[in-house]
């Protein structure tokens, strides 16, 4: 197994806040990604993506990133294909109004034994009934590590044509980050929505399928809703990167 992260340098063209910068990023990127077919196809598909991004980088204490400065964010996948087509398309992407990628560089990961995740963006996850899961509204840590399993499987399952057979959830212990649900914030149609989630240390178990889920979180996002931004993930482990 491998995944395929692209680490773009956007100039802000103006001041973006902390509330709208993960919209800022999505659209750039499903933007960009209209501008081929291929790429416009799996946009536009109702189906898994298999891709994730992180927000702007480095933070900025008073949440709003600045005019005229330069700011990293990562785009994950795990399809080459898919990112160095997107390498391609994000840079020619001159005329949105907020940013513009001025430089981009691409490394591979293979698996590696990973001890902890954490999320650095919030995770969505919903129930059958398309509720997200808060610990306010639910508080079942073993439902909320059920629909992260199984989001995860179902994500393995579609891209590589193998169905797992594990025998335990991925996660050996989960804690929860943060005291209120946190929101990633879009708008479509000129209506702003927002998706509630949360910030997650995992300590995932040893055996193959949980060590393959865990890496499968790194490489295309942990829960829903990752082509907004959700579930973005690091790895403490033993990692090789070529």
């Amino acid at each position: 197994m491998k995944y395929f992260e692209l680490t773009c340098k956007a100039y802000l063209k103006n001041d973006i806040s902390f509330k709208d910068s993960f919209e800022a990023i999505s659209k750039y990127i499903s933007f960009s990604m209209a501008q081929n077919e291929k790429l416009k196809i799996l946009h536009k598909s109702k189906n898994y993506k298999f891709y994730v991004h992180n927000n702007f980088y480095p933070i900025e204490q008073d949440k709003l990133y600045k005019k005229g400065n330069i700011y990293e964010f990562k785009v994950r996948s795990l399809n080459e294909s898919f990112i160095n087509t997107l390498d391609m398309l994000l840079k020619q992407n001159t005329n949105n109004s907020n940013l513009l990628v001025v430089e981009s560089y691409k490394k591979s990961i293979k698996q590696f034994f990973i001890s902890e995740l954490y999320s650095i963006t919030p995770v969505i996850s919903t129930n059958e009934i398309g509720k997200y899961w808060t610990m306010k509204q639910d508080g079942d840590i073993l439902k909320l590590q059920k629909l992260l399993q199984d989001n995860l499987e179902k994500k393995y399952n579609a891209f590589y044509g193998t169905k797992l057979n594990p025998t335990q959830n991925f996660i050996q212990l989960l804690e929860i980050k943060n005291q209120k649900p946190q929101n990633i914030w879009t708008s479509k149609n000129g209506k702003s929505f927002r998706f509630f989630g949360n910030k997650f240390k995992i300590i995932p178990n040893e055996d193959e399928i949980s060590q393959k889920l865990a890496f499968l979180a790194l490489g295309c996002g942990l829960g829903e809703k990752n082509s907004f931004g959700g579930g973005f993930c690091l790895g403490r482990g033993m990692k090789n990167d070529i």
